[in-house]
């Protein structure tokens, strides 16, 4: 709240001159009391004040009085204040999150049944879902930090590494709270938008406190102890917002309001982006002191100020009594915030929150076809999205170079860039090996060597064995956990491994 008043400001400042003129408008038409003298003679005191007319009135709101605040509360509407920036709507909005998952023997305990690293599993993935469509990371650490899952969208690809995750995957016992720190302020430098850092821990080692301290990049703990039990070692850390596991869903909200309030207050300090206009909040008042003009003898007396203090408006819309109070970008902002996407698309007038609309919603080639009419970097870059979700990879990498040429110094366009041109191969490659495969006559047993392009891999396709029974669901998931199990396990080992060279 005290961010807030600190950044009160009115974006267009002249209009709050009308202040003035509605003042002394004011002044001049309201009724001024008087005090009727006296003057006939020979006649008492106490019959002449029964005789004036109006003496009993003790009105005390005037129409004037109305129509004038309602026009204080319009001219302080078209002055725009605002406390806080719109989020780039090409980019993301909301903040993007690392959770930084401590994976240790002693998140086995059993006080938070069936384990405190169930729970805390459990926590994360109740997280992610109330902040669907927002990009989250995800770490593991014990004695070494390794890094499972970068920034994603998709809780689809979080879900199963989040299963994997046991103290038997990782290579070396031990609390690095610190350098997994690094590892995510790593992923976050990456980023376009400012982000924060989740911690969900135990316990913390008090060697490791300084390095937390020192983070540039608002840092939240989850602490899975029973019965909201602090930890100690978290006390006092002026940078660090500590939040007690709870049975139901407070911890959770209470983590999305203090990264929301985070994520807020590091857009205000990026110049790049507008200024929030909340000026519609001011005209519902506005709109219910108007109708009180429809009490008898307001409305035609007071009905010129109308005139004179809206301004022209452009063409009328026919799409209900919402175009009377609200701009169809307006209209389109809430439908977004509703993630009626489709309708959003419909609504926006302007064309960078249409394409992103048309995005969100799926419509990928009505997205392109808009964000290539414009020429920012950060349009090409959206045109690039739309056209690798639509699949259209070769115009995908001609979007991202444009971005990149517009904009040089972008990671997130060059590593989009490098994930287009990767999947293109790919795509490619899978093609001529299958165009050669047909060819050829391939068997079930045989050997695929690369074509004559010099391009794609070796593939060998196994028959399945005579007598091979099919798995049960449960041996199914079995297998499926056990095999993220191993494929952490090496690659953590690997990772550590390169690490200590």
């Amino acid at each position: 709240m005290i961010d807030a008043l600190s950044e009160f400001h009115f974006i267009r400042a002249a209009w709050l001159l009308l202040l003035a003129p509605i003042g002394l408008l004011w002044w001049l038409i309201r009724p001024k009391p008087s005090k009727q003298a006296n003057s006939a003679s020979g006649i008492a005191p106490h019959l002449a004040e029964a005789l004036q007319l109006g003496a009993d009135d003790t009105r005390r709101i005037y129409p004037i009085d109305v129509a004038m605040i309602a026009a204080i509360l319009i001219a302080l509407a078209a002055a725009g204040p605002t406390w806080s920036r719109s989020p780039n709507p090409l980019v993301a909005d909301t903040a993007p999150l690392v959770i930084a998952l401590k994976v240790t023997d002693s998140m086995e305990e059993a006080d938070l049944p069936p384990s405190r690293l169930e729970r805390a599993k459990f926590k994360i993935t109740d997280l992610i879902n109330a902040r669907a469509d927002a990009r989250t990371a995800l770490i593991a650490y014990a004695g070494t930090p390794h890094r499972v899952a970068p920034l994603t969208e998709d809780a689809n690809i979080l879900r199963p590494l989040l299963e994997g995750l046991t103290p038997a995957v990782m290579p070396k016992p031990g609390d690095a709270a610190s350098d997994a720190l690094s590892v995510a302020e790593t992923i976050l430098s990456d980023s376009e938008t400012p982000g924060a850092i989740l911690f969900v821990l135990d316990d913390i080692d008090p060697s490791q406190v300084p390095g937390i301290e020192a983070a540039t990049a608002p840092v939240f703990v989850l602490t899975m102890r029973p019965n909201g039990e602090r930890v100690a070692q978290l006390d006092g850390l002026g940078n660090t917002t500590v939040v007690p596991f709870s049975e139901d869903d407070r911890d959770i909200a209470r983590l999305q309001r203090v990264i929301h309030s985070a994520y807020s207050a590091a857009l205000d300090d990026d110049d790049r982006l507008d200024w929030q206009d909340r000026g519609w909040i001011l005209a519902w008042p506005a709109a219910l002191l108007s109708l009180l003009w429809f009490r008898k003898g307001w409305v035609i007396r007071w009905a010129f100020l109308a005139l004179l203090l809206i301004p022209p408006s452009g063409p009328a819309f026919a799409g209900g009594w919402r175009d009377w109070f609200l701009t169809p970008d307006q209209q389109g902002q809430i439908a977004m915030n509703q993630k009626r996407y489709a309708d959003a698309a419909d609504l926006f007038k302007d064309p960078y929150h249409k394409g992103y609309a048309h995005l969100k919603a799926g419509q990928y080639p009505e997205a392109a076809a808009i964000f290539a009419e414009l020429d920012t970097p950060d349009a090409a870059f959206a045109e690039g999205m739309a056209r690798i979700r639509n699949r259209e990879y070769r115009p995908a990498i001609s979007a991202f170079e444009t971005a990149l040429e517009r904009q040089p110094d972008w990671p997130e366009a060059q590593h989009n860039l490098e994930v287009a041109n990767a999947i293109l191969a790919f795509v490619e490659t899978t093609r001529e090996q299958s165009d050669t495969g047909e060819e050829a006559g391939i068997g079930a047993d045989d050997t695929v060597f690369d074509n004559e392009a010099g391009r794609g891999e070796d593939t060998t396709v196994q028959a399945p064995t005579d007598g091979a029974q099919a798995l049960s669901a449960d041996q199914w998931i079995s297998t499926i956990d056990t095999d993220m199990q191993d494929f952490l396990r090496n690659r953590f080992l690997l990772e550590n491994q390169e690490q200590q060279q």
